[in-house]
């Protein structure tokens, strides 16, 4: 009578093992949670181009609560979030909400436009580098994801990957908060009182 043998790992484990190993890292960090408004930095600005040629510049998104997201095709756990960032866009873009996906596939568009496409990606992906990477503090691990604010501010950063509920509980605060104290346009509202 044959018996399995001990050392058989199901094969969505071992995938799952596999794909936290791009992260560069044994886990995920994240430098805390949504950051209270007096300790955010400005986000630095970036002018990268889209698979259709056009320049794309952080200014551009002024206004809106962004997810700025540092990917790979090759990156397992890239793989994972990109489904949810797909949501997300669809979900909150008429909030003022926009993802844009920095790739850091070093073969470029031959590579990634296929995959974007094959994905089904709804929002904005530029060719990031080792210089973009530098802007943000060095980038090491891929994914590396920023929350921006509508005053171009990083808010909250997640390195590796983090659970879908994180992402979307940082982007319904930041969209919550700001829409109470921020007109469409990123304007401060007069309010009669707090809420």
């Amino acid at each position: 009578m044959p018996v399995a043998p001990r050392w058989v790992i199901s094969i969505p484990l071992l995938a799952a093992m596999a794909l936290f190993s791009c992260a560069g890292q044994s886990g995920s960090k994240t430098q805390g949670k949504v950051k209270a408004v007096s300790s955010r930095k400005p986000a630095p600005e970036f002018a990268l181009k889209d698979p259709d040629g056009k320049v794309v510049r952080l200014a551009d998104y002024r206004g809106k609560v962004v997810l700025l997201n540092f990917w790979a095709t090759w990156c397992g756990p890239c793989k994972i979030e990109m489904p949810w960032f797909i949501e997300f866009e669809r979900r909150y873009k008429d909030r003022g909400f926009a993802v844009i996906g920095v790739s850091m596939d070093e073969e470029g568009w031959p590579v990634v436009k296929p995959f974007i496409t094959n994905m089904a990606v709804n929002y904005r992906v530029v060719q990031g580098d080792d210089t973009t990477a530098e802007l943000y503090g060095g980038v090491e691990a891929l994914p590396t994801s920023f929350l921006i604010d509508r005053e171009g501010r990083i808010a909250q950063t997640l390195v590796g990957l983090h659970g879908r509920d994180e992402f979307d509980h940082g982007i319904q605060e930041l969209l919550d908060a700001q829409a109470a104290g921020a007109g469409a346009a990123g304007q401060p509202v007069a309010h009669a009182g707090a809420e």
